[in-house]
């Protein structure tokens, strides 16, 4: 909104020029969404407590040290919901086709999580919506956004699959690509959700690939780096390093609330919002592969909890102590706090080998 406002007057104040720029609105957007959060947190947590009682309903199951954190509210994913709505309006350009379909499908999931999250809170235990209907329903939201995407980009390479550490190369899906791109965005939704298990555990992992995907997608966007990099460029893509800005301002505003112990948790609300954004930036930015990689953790926390379900069923073993990864750790007697520090460790490992593959080719 104020790119539309404000660079018009860029001839008249030399200082309006800046609003041209990408990299200034993408500080301005995580800026402003952090002081929204810091602003407006403390009254979001009150309104979550008051409203909801005796909190997040805790898995009797789970390991006992969690049992302290009765009462804490749910639904905490609000805060980076409004912070990031509000600040990508107000820094980005509003006319970009890509952005809208991220907010959009962003703020679908989350609607879902919030469903998820009531039913939770009403009904007091720890299972909420069907699991097949919420899975139908991030399937038909995510099958909307990539039809978009597809029509957006157009021609043959709007099907392809970019390949990591190889220069231009890339696999024509055909009409497979929808399927595979669904998958991305669901399957990256609820690896965020199985993830967010420990206080800010999921957060931190979410604001690294957010940062990276910052970067990804201004070099993807900008032809002169594309093409200097080696790697496809995607025209208007730029824009999402705007929201991504948003997102890494977000997550660090409500982080300073969800460290242990953590005032407030996100909730479905905030996971399957955070984790379907990122997935469908994958999808624009043609960087599937690359989001497993920087996001492993969540892929392996998936992992695990198929790998439990799978042992079990077939076995009636259990290969770890309790799934998902993060809570078989807890069962060894690691601290809350080693285990959130030690992922985020690895988080940081693994953004840095993402952002290799742009060089490495």
């Amino acid at each position: 909104m104020l790119y539309h406002i404000l660079s018009p007057f860029a001839q008249d104040f030399i200082l309006f020029n800046l609003f041209r720029y990408i990299t200034f609105r993408t500080g301005g957007a995580l800026l402003t969404s952090l002081a929204i959060c810091f602003i407006f947190g403390p009254a979001i947590i009150r309104w979550l407590r008051s409203k909801q009682g005796e909190g997040q309903p805790i898995r009797d199951d789970g390991p006992e040290t969690h049992f302290k954190k009765r009462g804490t509210p749910t639904m905490g994913g609000l805060m980076i919901l409004i912070s990031v709505t509000i600040s990508t309006i107000l820094w980005v350009d509003i006319s970009n086709s890509y952005v809208w379909i991220v907010s959009l499908v962003m703020l679908g999931f989350g609607m879902i999580g919030f469903a998820d999250d009531y039913q939770k809170l009403t009904k007091r235990n720890v299972h909420g919506l069907s699991g097949k209907v919420r899975l139908l329903i991030q399937v038909a939201i995510a099958t909307i956004a990539v039809a978009a995407i597809i029509k957006i980009v157009g021609g043959d390479r709007a099907t392809q699959l970019a390949i990591p550490f190889f220069k231009d190369f890339m696999i024509q899906l055909g009409w497979f690509f929808i399927a595979f791109a669904v998958f991305v965005i669901v399957g990256a939704s609820n690896a965020v959700n199985l993830t967010d298990g420990l206080d800010g555990l999921a957060t931190v992992p979410v604001l690294i690939v957010a940062l990276c995907f910052c970067i990804i997608s201004y070099l993807v966007g900008n032809a002169v780096f594309a093409n200097y990099l080696q790697i496809h460029h995607v025209a208007g893509a730029g824009e999402l390093s705007v929201f991504c800005g948003a997102l890494v301002g977000a997550c660090l505003g409500f982080l300073w609330y969800n460290t242990p112990p953590a005032q407030v948790f996100m909730g479905d609300t905030g996971s399957l919002a955070l984790g379907s954004a990122l997935g469908t930036i994958a999808v624009i930015i043609k960087h599937e592969i690359v989001l497993a990689i920087i996001g492993g953790l969540f892929v392996v926390e998936t992992l695990s909890v198929i790998i439990q379900v799978a042992s079990f069923k077939m076995t009636g073993k259990r290969v770890f102590k309790m799934a998902p990864l993060h809570h078989h750790f807890e069962k060894l007697e690691w601290s809350e706090p080693t285990v959130v520090i030690r992922f985020w460790i690895i988080a940081c490992i693994l953004g840095l080998v993402g952002l290799a593959t742009l060089k490495l080719r």
